[in-house]
């Protein structure tokens, strides 16, 4: 029994010892011991092929189990060799990146500029616990690259921490010589971390020369704080509209040590670039070649001049640094295909809605084109926009970007299949009828983003304007709240001030007619007259009882009155036909209107709200000095909503009041 014991645990131990350290001298037979998805393959003679020569693809090859990063052991060894053939002399598309990361899954990174890593929205994400050295043949401006042929440390983002111009140190000359890393030259790469200088070192050589004494990069950084326990090691890359080939040849990874040199004897051979002294024939097609591209340039040129305005757009150059969230208007526009009325989704306060299918990546999205004349104040909302873009949320619409031309703004949101929830409550449509579950789902799904958007981000965001046609529904019939065109960031410590009532008569709380301060209370305001909507399946304002003509205009005060006569199931929604948990429904009827209350102190925190929900906490009695009529329930008054001109009311009886005060921008509260 105990040579067995033994046995095991030397059997653990050395599978253990595996685990730190790899070394493949070729990938024959390496199918099934990497994990490669893209265009990524493995050629017959070993040789790992990242690349073809297609445009606009990505590529990744992962040792397939993770690699164990623990407390005090995080130091790491790693050589490569790799050899990047360029599709014709002097022609150059992306390169290769070695990455550490806690997924092989990069199904929504981008080809192109983002190297198959990131898109958009992940780039710069603390949350991506990513380290990387990239080997990259572009310049891109936008992450502010040196030159277009450099070696990167990247932290979370494809703006590199540290960079230096392919190079080697030559110990026998003494000096350092420059390497062309898309040559379709093999060349070796040393990567070296150690835990307790916390320095990562990054070392470039010629395949043929040693290691030199000299590294191309060193950058202090302590890797504890950015990888996690478990992690992925492995390369990525991508090609743009110029394709690459991307080759390696030989990988070894160590975590206790110096990583094991390769061996030359077994390690494939590169595919040979043939060079072919042109005819004169060749040459004349090459001469006729480049007259018809001159011509076919003369052509484009007088085109572009003619469509110029088309897809004219502003882009100034502080915009430099929302580049990630920046959409072209010719994307938006091919995407939407013309903003043809056939996409056309919806009409708001704000603009018209277009559904589109962005063609670089195939991403469905709505387009929602906003009026926008005034420049003062645009570089603060831009700024908005681009901090907005950071929330994450399941019950938030997901804002990806925006574009700006000459009198208006584009703002990209994900696409919600489903549509806006009060085309399903309020529209007659046979078979549109909301079942209870959904209705209950969807008053727990925005309570939850306003709890998270008041109490749970880095910053306070007042929505301003929740109602059921800022909620829209995706393919599993989930609420995302939306249309944030109308909220406002401030520091958690500061107490904001706006100089316009921003909102929709019906939903806009008492105070803040008065004071014009929003507050977390004032969305909660709004939130009880969502609730009442979804119980009610009746719009805010407007006839709330066919049998009576005398019957309240508001549905605020109509559901206070079935309150006080003792039979508040009576405001249920009649389509249900009492379909409906009436202890649920009498919960969110009372909740409603406890969210309502005139008084802003007496009104419930979105996180009370959340837990009386969840049944974790007790719905309180409704007091009793509730009385609308007194305290002026609404926020407005009456005489001077009946007088105001049809035309200021929509056709759901509502009115968005939309307003954006550019002094107040969310760069003066942010953190």
């Amino acid at each position: 029994m105990i040579h067995i014991s033994v046995l095991l645990i030397l059997v653990v131990h050395a599978i253990a010892q595996d685990e730190t350290q790899f070394t493949y001298n070729g990938f024959q037979g390496a199918t099934n011991k990497l994990h490669v998805d893209g265009i990524a393959t493995i050629l017959p003679n070993g040789l790992l092929q990242l690349t073809n020569y297609s445009s606009y693809n990505t590529s990744h090859a992962f040792y397939p189990r993770p690699v164990i990063f623990k407390p005090n052991h995080i130091s790491f060894s790693t050589t490569f060799i790799f050899a990047i053939y360029p599709i014709a002399p002097n022609q150059s598309s992306h390169g290769i990146v070695f990455v550490i990361s806690p997924t092989t899954h990069f199904q929504q990174a981008l080809p192109s500029a983002y190297l198959g890593l990131f898109n958009t929205s992940s780039n710069r994400l603390p949350s991506n616990h990513i380290i990387a050295v990239e080997l990259d043949t572009i310049q891109n401006p936008e992450f502010k690259d040196i030159d277009s042929n450099h070696v990167g440390i990247d932290v979370n983002s494809l703006t590199s921490s540290a960079a230096a111009t392919a190079a080697y140190y030559s110990d026998k000359l003494r000096v350092n010589k420059t390497l062309q890393l898309n040559s379709g030259k093999p060349m070796q790469i040393w990567i070296d971390y150690d835990e307790v200088e916390m320095l990562l070192n990054v070392t470039l050589a010629p395949f043929s020369s040693p290691k030199p004494s000299k590294c191309l990069l060193s950058k202090q950084l302590n890797l504890s704080t950015i990888l996690l326990r478990n992690m992925y090691v492995g390369f990525s890359s991508a090609t743009g509209p110029i394709p690459n080939y991307h080759y390696i040849l030989g990988w070894s990874w160590n975590q206790s040590g110096k990583a094991q040199d390769l061996d030359p004897s077994k390690l494939p051979s590169l595919p040979q670039i043939k060079h072919h002294k042109k005819s004169l024939s060749q040459l004349i097609i090459v001469l006729l070649i480049v007259i018809s591209l001159l011509l076919l340039s003369m052509i484009a040129a007088a085109i572009w001049f003619v469509w110029k305005k088309k897809y004219e757009e502003l882009l100034e150059p502080w915009e430099k640094e929302y580049a990630p969230y920046r959409y072209s208007f010719k994307e938006l526009y091919l995407a939407t295909k013309g903003f043809k009325n056939s996409e056309l989704l919806g009409v708001g306060g704000f603009g018209k809605v277009y559904k589109g299918i962005i063609p670089s990546t195939s991403r469905q999205v709505a387009v929602k084109r906003v009026s926008q004349d005034s420049k003062q104040g645009i570089k603060e909302f831009v700024a908005e926009i681009s901090s907005m873009g950071r929330l994450r949320h399941r019950n938030l619409v997901q804002l990806l970007g925006y574009c700006r031309r000459k009198g208006e703004l584009l703002l990209v949101y994900d696409y919600m299949p489903n549509g806006s929830l009060d085309k399903l409550l309020f529209d007659k449509v046979e078979g549109s009828i909301l079942c209870w579950s959904i209705r209950f789902k969807i008053i727990k799904g925005v309570a939850s983003a306003l709890l998270y958007l008041h109490e749970e981000w880095e910053q306070v965001v007042l929505h301003r304007d929740v109602k059921a046609s800022n909620v829209l529904l995706d393919a599993e019939m989930n609420a995302r709240l939306g249309d944030f065109g109308l909220a406002k960031l401030y520091d958690h410590s500061i107490d904001p001030r706006t100089t316009h009532v921003v909102g929709t008569i019906g939903y806009i709380a008492p105070e803040l007619s008065r004071t014009r301060k929003p507050t977390t209370s004032t969305d909660v305001f709004s939130y009880g007259m969502f609730l009442l909507e979804v119980g009610c399946g009746r719009r805010p304002i407007g006839k709330q009882n066919e049998d009576n003509d005398a019957e309240a205009l508001f549905l605020s005060d109509w559901v206070y009155d079935c309150w006080k006569m003792g039979d508040i199931l009576k405001a249920s929604d009649p389509r249900m036909e009492g379909d409906y948990v009436e202890d649920e429904m009498e919960l969110i009827l009372k909740l409603g209107l406890l969210c309502l209350y005139p008084i802003a102190e007496g009104r419930p925190t979105m996180r009370q709200v959340v837990q009386i929900l969840n049944g974790s906490a007790t719905l309180p009695e409704l007091p009793s000095e509730y009385n609308p009529e007194t305290i002026g329930f609404l926020g407005e008054d009456l005489g001077t909503l009946h007088s105001l001109p049809s035309s200021f009311l929509s056709s759901s009886g509502t009115s968005s009041v939309a307003v954006m005060s550019s002094t107040n921008s969310v760069l003066r509260y942010g953190r």
